[in-house]
């Protein structure tokens, strides 16, 4: 019978949002558990608590796939005077692991915001607030017979993808000198003899979690036994990486409308708003959760509502008559982000069952 590690179920959700993507200040990752044993059932929430782990005993799951980690700061001791210490110390002692994926889900298109977004209706997502540092170039160097080899199989790896375009390169002929010496076994040219042979000098860009499998897609393929290659670093924008979304309604509408709308899409018991303005909602900014530090950018980019939450009294002001912020609350924003997570790790695995916690771990009651 088949049977998947938790270590497979970990690199998988690195493929989805890498934890390179994570902000400073988090924790994703695997908190708790052996990343070798094997997985029975995996219990989806967006919070982890003590409430949480006693549902994973009553289902019999050993992992718990959480939005938000459990563990933010360092902890010193373990002696259940809080909720966090308790809630680790019931998953140790049942042997349950516990893996985070948080701003890292919030930074890829394919994410927190884009479910969001998919709930309100938008189209024509892309990312609000860019990230810088998350691509680099690869630049190699290739006898011209073995050019479309090695650039398809750089392509397959997943370089030179540049926002809607892809198999993207820069390529430039020219020669390329070398003697092979001692116990060197050439691919081209002779022990002892100088050679020079028409190369091509080939560049392409890549998002940098896919360093170590491009590397080693290249240097698989490459005819010669010494491969040279050299990586850059750039500060160029990355198109699919950053915080926020921003996209537009498929058709224009009056701002109570949109906000009724929006508070039954996303299953809220309020809205806080600011002031409404004369034109009507096309262009809407998102960010789930925590999100008051977009709404600069949400203004620069004429959004006409930033829907997010936890933003505080003064915050308010600042949308300035520019924007209307739309504060729907920190779990409400985020909460179908395990309809996100459920979705990918059932159509990736077959041998368990995945489920979504039913227990809600929203903190906050309203009246």
């Amino acid at each position: 019978m088949a049977t998947t590690t938790i270590k497979e179920v970990v690199d998988f959700l690195e493929t989805i949002a890498p934890s390179v993507y994570q902000e400073s200040y988090d924790n994703c990752g695997l908190l708790t558990g052996n990343q070798k044993d094997i997985v029975q059932r995996i219990l989806v929430t967006l919070d982890c608590t003590e409430a949480i782990i006693d549902e994973a005993i009553a289902k019999r799951c050993n992992l718990v796939v959480a939005h938000h980690p459990i563990i933010f700061g360092g902890l010193k001791k373990l002696t259940g005077q809080n909720y966090v210490e308790r809630t680790i110390i019931k998953a140790i002692k049942n042997d349950i692991a516990i893996f985070a994926i948080h701003t890292n889900l919030d930074n890829v298109l394919q994410g927190v915001n884009k479910k969001i977004a998919e709930k309100i209706g938008l189209t024509n997502l892309r990312v609000l607030a860019p990230k810088k540092g998350t691509l680099m170039k690869l630049t190699t160097f290739v006898p011209l017979e073995a050019k479309e080899k090695v650039l398809q199989a750089l392509h397959a790896a997943g370089a030179g993808s540049i926002g809607n375009y892809k198999n993207c390169s820069f390529q430039l002929v020219g020669e390329g000198t070398f003697q092979p010496t001692g116990n060197a076994n050439p691919a081209l040219g002779k022990i002892g003899r100088q050679e020079t042979v028409q190369e091509v000098r080939i560049e392409v860009l890549f998002a940098t979690p896919n360093k170590s499998h491009l590397i080693a897609a290249l240097k698989k393929v490459h005819p010669y036994e010494e491969v040279a290659y050299y990586l850059h670093q750039l500060e160029n924008e990355n198109p699919e990486v950053g915080s926020g979304i921003i996209g537009e309604l498929e058709k224009p509408m009056e701002l109570l409308p949109f906000l009724t709308s929006l508070k039954t899409n996303m299953n809220t018991a309020c809205i806080r708003y600011t002031q409404p303005l004369p034109l009507p909602i096309k262009r809407v900014a998102i960010c789930g959760g925590s999100g008051s530090f977009l709404l600069p950018q949400a203004i620069a980019a004429k959004a006409d509502v930033f829907v997010s939450a936890d933003f505080k009294y003064h915050e308010f002001f600042n949308a300035d008559g520019k924007i209307v912020v739309a504060d729907i609350g920190h779990f409400e924003s985020e909460q179908f982000t395990k309809d996100l997570l459920s979705v990918v790790l059932t159509e990736k695995f077959t041998t368990f069952a995945t489920t979504f916690s039913t227990t809600n771990t929203n903190p906050i009651s309203y009246l």
